[in-house]
């Protein structure tokens, strides 16, 4: 496992929270790795959906699930919804959780 200070995630008491930097607007739906921001590493994520009313942020928390394999219920947005950087909190057991995204992102290297 890498350093906890590299993740892009923490541990928290009904899950994790996963911090994400996002590009709205795009072609395609996809978590494309990491990205260096000015709150610490984030899970990069494009979605096509446009910033209003929501609906960017319906559609990078329905992406983010898909990708890790949760079901969409357990990802919610914790912070953050007007920004590019934001914390979605994923309900579940935080080690299963915290393997699932270390493996995930262990695959893009």
């Amino acid at each position: 496992m890498t350093d906890p200070a590299a993740l892009p995630w923490s541990p928290a008491p009904d899950g994790v929270v996963l911090r994400v930097r996002v590009t709205p607007k795009s072609s395609k739906d996809v978590v494309e790795g990491l990205d260096a921001t000015a709150q610490g590493p984030a899970l990069k994520v494009r979605v096509r959906a446009v910033p209003d009313k929501g609906a960017a942020n319906a559609a990078v928390a329905e992406t983010v699930a898909r990708w890790l394999g949760v079901p969409k219920s357990t990802v919610t947005l914790a912070g953050g919804s007007t920004s590019r950087v934001k914390s979605l909190a994923i309900t579940g057991d935080a080690a299963t959780l915290s393997q699932q995204l270390d493996r995930r992102i262990g695959e893009r290297d």
